[in-house]
């Protein structure tokens, strides 16, 4: 008699999910079911097609210090022809240092799809604050004195080194972290009005773990050494790994924008027998002895109630959601921290426009002249506006007129306020005005715009997530549920953090290994805890 092959059903199609997907069918004989809620893959990841013009929400770098990270994006799509020819490695540019990675050999490259590809990109991002540019990560250069004046400077200088010598200790918030690593002039200049527009909260209500996620070892004093080793020479190739997220000058990017992966990837599951199915929404966990023996979902295509067996569960839904569809209930104590987790959510504005402000009018089809950010941190505090993207700078694939800017105005929200409840033609109008208020374009110059909304984007590190363990101890007890991803783990990861914890998931599920720290262990520290294992 044939043994049943074991099922794992995999919730949610973002970047963790369809890389455990592929992962089960590459490394084990387990049946991934994926179940997405929504009529697309990819999660915060996909792009969206507006007329034509593709937005990246929330912008997405193609960047890991994971060897095996950098190869898998490439088994997927290929690094552009013209970057890989010569087969050498390829120096991708820190602040502080330098990193080579190796382009994978091209199979049949004469018959590729010339748009199924990995672009080489350079990476420039800055503040805007007081109508003026700066450096990000900021720079000791003439144009940051320049543009601070001899006053700011002179508390920049003093402020940065009271905190040097008498440092916040214990690091006890967001604020703390800031103002050990840049002084308190330079935190209020450049930190504190776009961090409190991205959570809704003073930086001294969130907790310094965010700061150690996402910021890492970053700090005033690499800025100053890293202008040092840029004038002298290149770090030695022992040192290409030590250098912080934050701070890369290139990154690789798919032409079609990060949906294209992760669509190809969705393809590559279907013809290996892997199942995806859409529009489905989870309201059932049913756990029974420690373990999870069913999930009930509903099609939402025609309401119909679907029950499927699982020998295996890998969330990546939002941990909110997850504890709150436990049947039996979970304990009182664990629902209570789970309903009062808090998330942002986030709204894209797309706006196309024919020019920025201040640039000579452009004749049709003839490149337009933009600034040569991918994004750009609005510090000003008298607009909503938190994040701007320029798309052309991204891949010039995702803007089908070359004539026209495509950017992407990103703003932070919580479901229910002011904003989240605008309509979309009046979140349009407050965009534009805006961009206009802080002298970046004409209104007149405006050709068309859309809005898109994702809820729970950001899990945020305050209020009840001080209690996480509690969810966590619960939780990692059911021995076949692994939690992976940005949502499911209620941690802000970048997408190889999320793969990376699929990927150890799934090595998990192969070798029969019960306990879940390996999976937590991932990206909570300045260096990824997965390269001691590659």
């Amino acid at each position: 008699m044939t043994e049943r092959r074991k099922t794992a059903v995999i919730i949610g199609a973002g970047p963790a999910g369809l890389t455990a997907a592929l992962e089960l069918l590459r490394k084990t004989d387990v049946h991934p079911i994926v179940v997405e809620a929504s009529d697309t893959v990819g999660g915060i990841s996909r792009t969206v097609n507006f007329n034509g013009y593709r937005m990246d929400i929330g912008g997405h770098r193609f960047f890991s210090k994971s060897d095996w990270v950098m190869d898998w994006w490439q088994q997927i799509l290929p690094l552009e022809r013209s970057v890989a020819a010569s087969g050498e490695p390829i120096t991708i540019s820190y602040q502080n240092r330098s990193r080579e990675f190796s382009p994978l050999e091209r199979v049949g490259a004469e018959t590729e799809d010339p748009d199924r590809v990995m672009l080489l990109r350079n990476r420039l991002s800055r503040i805007y604050f007081l109508r003026k540019f700066f450096d990000y990560p900021i720079k000791l250069n003439l144009r940051t004195v320049a543009n601070l004046g001899p006053l700011r400077c002179v508390r920049a200088t003093f402020s940065y080194a009271r905190a040097s010598l008498f440092p916040r200790n214990p690091e006890r918030s967001l604020e703390d972290f800031l103002i050990n690593r840049f002084g308190r002039e330079l935190y209020r200049t450049f930190f504190k009005s776009y961090t409190e527009k991205v959570w809704g909260v003073p930086c001294a209500q969130i907790s310094a773990e965010w700061g150690a996620q996402r910021i890492k070892g970053l700090s005033l004093t690499k800025a100053v050494l890293h202008a040092l080793r840029r004038s002298v020479t290149t770090a030695p190739a022992s040192a290409r790994r030590e250098t912080e997220t934050s701070l890369v000058e290139r990154f690789l990017y798919p032409r079609l924008g990060p949906g294209q992966l992760w669509e190809a990837v969705a393809d590559l599951v279907r013809q290996r027998g892997g199942e995806i199915r859409l529009r489905h929404t989870v309201e059932r966990v049913s756990v029974d002895d420690g373990r999870v023996n069913s999930i009930g979902m509903r099609d939402t295509r025609n309401g119909a109630a679907v029950s499927m067996s699982a020998d295996y569960v890998i969330s990546t839904m939002p941990v909110k959601d997850l504890v709150a569809s436990f049947n039996p209930p979970a304990p009182a104590g664990v629902r209570r921290v789970a309903e009062a987790l808090p998330y942002r959510d986030f709204i894209t504005v797309g706006v196309i426009a024919t020019r920025m402000k201040g640039q000579s009018t452009r004749r049709s089809r003839e490149p337009a002249t933009m600034l040569p950010d991918n994004w750009i941190y609005i510090q000003e505090p008298d607009v909503r506006l938190g994040r701007l993207q320029i798309f052309n700078n991204w891949s010039p694939a995702l803007v089908p007129d070359p004539a026209k800017v495509w950017l992407g105005l990103e703003y932070f929200c919580q479901q229910g306020d002011d904003l989240w409840r605008l309509s979309d033609p009046q979140m349009q109008a407050l965009a534009i005005r805006e961009l206009a208020q802080i002298d970046l374009v004409d209104p007149g110059d405006v050709v068309a715009a859309t809005v898109i909304r994702v809820p729970k984007a950001y899990p945020a590190y305050f209020g009840a997530y001080a209690e996480f363990e509690v969810i966590r101890s619960h939780v990692d007890a059911i021995a076949n549920l692994f939690l992976v991803g940005r949502n499911g783990m209620h941690r802000y990861n970048n997408q190889d953090h999320s793969m990376l914890t699929a990927k150890t998931a799934v090595d998990n599920i192969g070798s029969g290994r019960l306990d879940k720290r390996n999976i937590w262990d991932i990206n909570v520290d300045g260096e990824y805890h997965e390269q001691k294992a590659n």
